[in-house]
């Protein structure tokens, strides 16, 4: 595509809107693939790659949300094909979405016509608690609770050897991040959160609406924090609405 940031996992319809997707903590482009293979052909949907994981697993990861959100924000001229596009992030990847967008307007580049934020509560002045997570042990326990992974890699020593530095790089990242004053987006938002989420209540998720200054729709699902794993074809079709496309009922 043009740039180690980016990945698609079907072919790009020749036109129609595109929609960016970033990862949750830990979390890697193929998150996205059920979103996107639902969405086909009608969205491009192209997942952002953090270093550090996947098939960019030799690459130092990046423990610094500003740092990411600069370096994407100069990733997104290599899709500038003139194709309209919107963000959609999910927890940590809610952040960066929504601090990716402030870069680009901040530098009076093409911008997302919508932001899609999931699973994360408006920022604030100081770091979350919830992503205070010191120890491998905290970080561990913190995945648990959200639920984000199979038990499967906890008890195989070399997955979770491989998982690690991309996980603990993304809990500094998050558990520095406190948000710098700024006006609101000339944005509208879509926020999705899970009614069952163990961090991250309705009412905080919905504190996104002072961040915009255009309209912000919150829709609410049956679930944890990953909520989307089990109301891909709802997203899906939410998505699309908002966007202003048909997909195909599958």
């Amino acid at each position: 595509m043009g740039s180690d940031w980016f990945r698609r996992y079907g072919q790009a319809p020749q036109d129609g809107p595109r929609l960016v997707c970033f990862p949750h903590a830990g979390g890697a482009a193929s998150a996205f693939v059920p979103l996107s293979r639902t969405l086909a052909p009608a969205v491009d949907v192209v997942a952002v790659q953090y270093p550090g994981r996947q098939d960019r697993h030799q690459e130092p990861p990046v423990d610094d949300i500003a740092r990411l959100a600069d370096r994407l924000a100069e990733e997104m001229s290599a899709l500038d094909d003139h194709r309209p596009f919107a963000f959609l992030g999910h927890s940590m990847g809610a952040v960066l979405a929504y601090e990716t967008a402030r870069r680009l307007e901040q530098r009076s580049a093409p911008g997302p016509e919508r932001l899609f934020l999931s699973g994360r509560g408006a920022p604030t002045a100081a770091p979350s608690p919830h992503d205070q997570v010191r120890t491998d042990a905290h970080v561990l326990s913190a995945i648990r609770r959200l639920g984000g992974t199979t038990g499967g890699v906890f008890q195989d020593p070399d997955l979770l050897a491989m998982v690690m530095p991309a996980l603990r790089a993304d809990y500094r990242a998050i558990g520095a991040y406190a948000w710098t004053p700024g006006a609101p987006l000339n944005v509208p938002f879509t926020v999705l959160i899970g009614d069952n989420d163990p961090v991250v209540t309705v009412e905080e998720a919905s504190d996104w609406r002072g961040f915009s200054a255009a309209r912000t729709d919150v829709h609410v699902f049956s679930g944890g924090h990953f909520y989307l794993d089990h109301h891909t074809r709802e997203v899906a079709d939410l998505v699309a609405e908002a966007l202003g496309v048909v997909t195909v009922a599958r």
